[in-house]
């Protein structure tokens, strides 16, 4: 069945590309509503927008999305991956600003804050989406694709970057009853040390630390403490990927792969699917399909050590 929050949770902290601070609450909602979020700082424009892939307008290094007033919100990747991850369908999220709060760079502190308050079940089944053909969208060497599978989704994700602290790192895993939250939901949005000088010039990681982001720098770690896991760059590239295929509004039933992809590539990836309507069908879930789901079955012991 479809869920919402069981009590409104608020966060507080900084933009990681605006570095403006900002507070942010998620309320509860009920069957059907989705997940939107409203400006609360905006009163000439509408405040409220939807997220779903077809709000999403061109940004560079996170998805940002915006209304039809030209009213937007950027950096939602990490809490709609808590959302996803956590099983919750529908909210109203509550910002004072143009970007979600970074906190630690990570899903975990969204996920632990959402599973401290629980979720509330709501009396309506869960639709989701079944892809029944191959789509794929490139640029250049990276590809995104979606293509039949099982019951749940299953993701595969590669990188390869020239930094030996990185280097070629693969992940794959069934993000079905939990696993996101004990395998990706702590892993870390991470940068090069020679990039932060061009972003900041750029106006962008201007509330980035290196508490908030991993900074690597050929060999080295630079972040106090290291990484959280040692492939802990692709399994952030899944969260981010969870957190964009989110905005199909609904679970999606099937695969991914990624290969050297981004926001930008796994949106055009969306749009692709719903130009083909040959390529998905909805389908409305029963209780035998609740494990299946990425927050089936959570406990609070699934939560990582950083959370």
């Amino acid at each position: 069945m479809q869920t919402t929050i069981r009590s409104a949770v608020t966060f507080q902290g900084v933009g990681l590309h605006s570095g403006a601070p900002v507070r942010m609450t998620i309320h509860p909602a009920s069957a059907n509503y989705g997940i939107w979020f409203r400006r609360t700082d905006i009163d000439r424009l509408d405040p409220l927008i939807p997220a779903r892939w077809d709000a999403v307008v061109a940004s560079r290094l996170c998805t940002l999305i915006a209304n039809r007033a030209g009213t937007t919100v950027s950096t939602i990747e990490h809490i709609m991956a808590a959302l996803a991850g956590t099983g919750i369908h529908n909210a109203l999220i509550e910002i004072d600003g143009p970007e979600v709060p970074i906190l630690d760079g990570s899903a975990a502190p969204f996920v632990s804050a959402i599973m401290a308050r629980g979720l509330r079940e709501l009396d309506v089944p869960v639709r989701a989406l079944r892809i029944l053909a191959p789509v794929e969208v490139r640029d250049g060497e990276a590809v995104a694709r979606l293509e039949p599978g099982g019951d749940a989704l299953d993701m595969r994700f590669d990188i390869d970057f020239t930094d030996r602290a990185i280097g070629r790192q693969t992940k794959q895993l069934t993000l079905a009853n939990g696993a996101f939250v004990r395998e990706l939901s702590d892993s870390r949005t991470f940068c090069r040390r020679a990039d932060v000088e061009t972003m900041q010039a750029n106006g962008l990681a201007l509330g980035g630390t290196f508490d908030n982001a991993v900074v690597v720098d050929g060999d080295r770690v630079l972040s106090p403490g290291g990484l959280r896991h040692a492939d802990e760059p692709v399994r952030h590239k899944m969260l981010d990927a969870l957190g964009d295929l989110a905005l199909a509004g609904g679970p999606i039933l099937g695969s991914y792969v990624g290969h050297r992809a981004g926001h930008a590539l796994t949106n055009r990836l969306l749009r692709e699917l719903f130009r083909r309507p040959d390529a998905f069908c909805m389908v409305e879930l029963g209780r035998e399909a609740e494990s299946f789901l990425p927050g089936a079955g959570l406990s609070m012991d699934d939560l990582p050590a950083f959370a």
